[in-house]
């Protein structure tokens, strides 16, 4: 490297030369390091395949429990795949969802809020409460939020109500989110948490993010995409 770096500042003054000469070395040593922790790049080991096969098949049988709203077996399998395979790819995945399985018959976290943009709401204006999390910069909740408003309706038959939260991050403000909820006619109320408490206390690390909440206990957690009527009439009958 540090041939190639003369080269090509051949005509360049000691000084310069010295700049060039410390990023070389600083760069040298960043990749000698990343070496040596097995980090992303051409040089990491390859994934163990026997692992990988092993940790997949553990994290299809996690996917149909949850299916099956059988959260016992789910967590089960999540903890076996976490800590037999915690470095394959299901392992690491199988980490989050290990985290919003464990909220499932815990008490709901409080509804702490800054201000509501619309309406306004807590556990007990409903038996059963479906709590979305989400920002308007996000490409999949532009998408979710729309199609839960559309499904409200339909909703509120089965005695389920909607709440939803932002932290309003990134490039959002209160004018982008009120906007969009008017633009979606978007009717749910809909709060910009205090401080990310609500986040924090339904375990919420990716969004958009949901969680079903009866007499007080969460009953459900995972991506609102996933909680299809299906799912949903078995949750709240049971």
């Amino acid at each position: 490297m540090l041939v190639l770096a003369f080269a090509l500042f051949g005509c360049a003054q000691k000084t310069d030369m010295d700049a060039v000469t410390a990023r070389v070395t600083a760069l040298e040593e960043k990749i000698a390091t990343l070496e040596k922790r097995g980090g992303s790049g051409p040089t990491a080991s390859a994934a163990d395949p026997a692992k990988e096969e092993a940790a997949n098949a553990i994290m299809k049988g996690v996917t149909e429990a949850m299916k099956g709203s059988d959260f016992g077996a789910a967590k089960t399998g999540l903890e076996k795949l976490t800590k037999e395979f915690p470095d394959t790819k299901a392992g690491k995945a199988g980490e989050r969802m290990y985290k919003e399985v464990g909220l499932i018959g815990t008490d709901a976290a409080p509804i702490e809020v800054d201000s509501w943009f619309q309406g306004k709401g807590d556990y007990t204006g409903s038996n059963v409460t479906l709590m979305v999390f989400w920002e308007v910069w996000c490409p999949h909740c532009k998408k979710e939020i729309p199609e839960l408003a559309a499904r409200e309706a339909d909703l509120k038959k089965k005695g389920v109500q909607v709440l939803a939260f932002t932290k309003v991050t990134k490039s959002a403000t209160d004018e982008t989110v009120a906007a969009f909820l008017k633009e979606n006619k978007v009717k749910f109320p809909v709060a910009k948490e205090k401080e990310g408490s609500m986040s924090k206390g339904f375990n919420v690390s990716g969004i958009p993010a949901a969680a079903l909440v009866k007499d007080g206990k969460v009953i459900w957690r995972g991506h609102p995409g996933r909680l299809d009527d299906a799912t949903l009439d078995k949750l709240i009958s049971g």
